[in-house]
This record gives C-alpha cells, sequence and structure tokens, in this order.
C-alpha cells in the first residue's frame, strides 16, 4: 500500500476560474489529497465552507488529515458527485457559491498496482473500482461481456481503432482460462495491434481507459449532472469541471451550451415559444490548457482541460 500522494492539476487556473472570495458555500466533486480543497478553503478565509465527496476511503482519509487546519469548515462524504443532491441535503445546503469538478484518476491510484489501474503493473489484479466496495469489477467485465459489448466500450470509451480484434482476443483467451491479471489483458492488446501501429503512446492505454469508464460508470449521467449541479449556484456562482477524455470535454462543452442558449424552437419559428431562457455565462469559449511547466512537472496534465461558465 503507497502513502496517498496526489498532485492537482491546473490548481492557480482552478482558483481564478471559480474566483474564490470570502465566506460562502463550496464543493468539490472529488477531493482526492486535498489538494483542490486546500486552495478553495484558503481563498475563502475565514469562514468558508467546503463540502466534498469522493468514493475512495484511502482519498477521503488522506485529505481529512491534510484538511485538519481547517477543522470545521469541511465536510467530507463519501459519495459519488453525481449524488450531490443527497449529499446537499444531508449538509443542509440548498445553493452553493462555487463548484469544482475532476474527472480525473488520482495519481495515488495509477501508481498503486494493487487498484489495477496501470498497465505497467504486469502481476495487479483486474481491479480498477474507485470505490472498492462496488461490485463491478475491470475481471468480471473482461470475463463475461459478450465480445460484441466489449469491442462497443473499447470502440466508444477508449476511442480504439483495433477494438474488434482487441475484443475477439480476450473472448479466444477467456475460453481457456479466465483473464486475472492486467499482465495478461496487456498483452492481448499488444498482440492484437500491428506492430507498426505500437508508436507513440503506449498501446495498452486506450483499452485500459475504456474498461476502466466502463467498471465505474464514469460517463452514465454526467451530462445530467452538469446541468444540475450547476442550477444550484448562486448568481454570479461559478462552475469549473476538469475533464481528460474528449467524450467528457464534449459532453460538458454540450451542456453549458445548452445552458447559455436563449432559446431552443427551431430556426423557422417567428417567435418563441418554448420559453427557455439563458441560465449562465460561458467563461471559457475555447477550453483552459496546462502550462508548458505544469507539463513538464506532472505529465498527466497532459490531456486536461478546464471549461468554466457563471451562473446568470
Amino acid at each position: 500500500m503507497l502513502d496517498f500522494s496526489h498532485k492537482p492539476v491546473m490548481p492557480e487556473e482552478c482558483m481564478q476560474a471559480l474566483a474564490l472570495k470570502q465566506g460562502g458555500t463550496w464543493f468539490d466533486g472529488t477531493v482526492g489529497g486535498g489538494g483542490h480543497s486546500y486552495r478553495i478553503l484558503q481563498g475563502t478565509a475565514p469562514d468558508g465552507k467546503l463540502i466534498a465527496t469522493d468514493l475512495d476511503d484511502e482519498a477521503i482519509a488522506a485529505a481529512t488529515k491534510r484538511l485538519q487546519e481547517f477543522d470545521g469548515r469541511f465536510s467530507i462524504y463519501k459519495s459519488n458527485y453525481k449524488d450531490f443532491e443527497r449529499v446537499f441535503f444531508e449538509a443542509g445546503v440548498e445553493k452553493i457559491d462555487g463548484a469544482l469538478l475532476d474527472f480525473g484518476v488520482s495519481s495515488h491510484q495509477i501508481d498503486d498496482e494493487d487498484r489495477g489501474f496501470s498497465y505497467r503493473a504486469g502481476n495487479a489484479p483486474l481491479d480498477m473500482r474507485m470505490d472498492q466496495t462496488a461490485p463491478l469489477t475491470a475481471e468480471t467485465v473482461l470475463n463475461t461481456y459478450a465480445e460484441d459489448k466489449l469491442a462497443r466500450i473499447l470502440k466508444v470509451y477508449g476511442e480504439e481503432t483495433f477494438a474488434k480484434q482487441i475484443a475477439a482476443n480476450i473472448v479466444k483467451a477467456r475460453a481457456k482460462s479466465p483473464l486475472k491479471t492486467t499482465g495478461e489483458f496487456a498483452e492481448i492488446i499488444k498482440n492484437s495491434i500491428p506492430a507498426k501501429f505500437r508508436f507513440g503512446a503506449p498501446c495498452e492505454r486506450k483499452s485500459f481507459q475504456a474498461i476502466r469508464i466502463e467498471v465505474n460508470g464514469e460517463l452514465d449521467g454526467l451530462y445530467e449532472l452538469v446541468l444540475a449541479l450547476t442550477r444550484r449556484l448562486k448568481k454570479g456562482g461559478r462552475i469549473a469541471i476538469l475533464t481528460f477524455h474528449s467524450l467528457e470535454d464534449r459532453i460538458v462543452k454540450e451542456a453549458f451550451k445548452y445552458m447559455e442558449s436563449p432559446c431552443t424552437c427551431p430556426s423557422n419559428f417567428p417567435v418563441c415559444v418554448c420559453g427557455k431562457k439563458a441560465e449562465i455565462k460561458i467563461i471559457t469559449r475555447k477550453p483552459i490548457t496546462a502550462s508548458e511547466e505544469e507539463l513538464e512537472e506532472n505529465s498527466r496534465s497532459k490531456c486536461a482541460k478546464l471549461r468554466v461558465a457563471e451562473k446568470i
């Protein structure tokens, strides 16, 4: 077991995006090691309150320890950020001053071989659960899903060109013996991709990402989440969302676009009949990306995109 460590992505950019102020109530949807939460509590001192969520018991323990100097000003709930309505109800909160969502996997989860997130850990169990009490594991997905379903997951979630070949080879391998380790899965991926296409980023990355997304249901309900959480902001409050995958970014972009649109009627209607009004102002027409300096210090910020909107 590793000591929990996680370097937050674009911390300064995220704090600027939230436009922190003294006091208020703020939400951090993935507390991780507490890096972003620490800065939120600093920036809203002396009496700003923070509500945070995470599914990882180790993350919650690490963040609770890190944030102790702000005792009395924060509450961390073991929960998916998609279940924020229940969390807000338990916390007695109706509206918030700002929200931060980070859709990334923590460095700790990737580096801890026992978690099975990394293709570099050959003998790790096929786990990949962010919540280690959840029933679905990567082992279950790879050993029980039908071939066409596996191919679809690899193609859509991983944007993997050779999804059909990989899925077929998974089914062939498990017919002989159930898959148990990340090394077995990685070997199947490598053997399914022609040698001339194994260049640039490690060829296993896309497939591991796809199975991780499926295990944790990462894309389920994201669009509805963005709409619902943004509507909990006070006027002038901001929501900042960090994504690490093109599908996530597209969902956030489309949700913001819908909320900013004042009318959804067809263009040939002479007058608006839908009655829809703009709910937000998009702050970032193009997503913010990590600086060159951060890219050198934290390679995991390479795929990160930050989008920001303000409630009106």
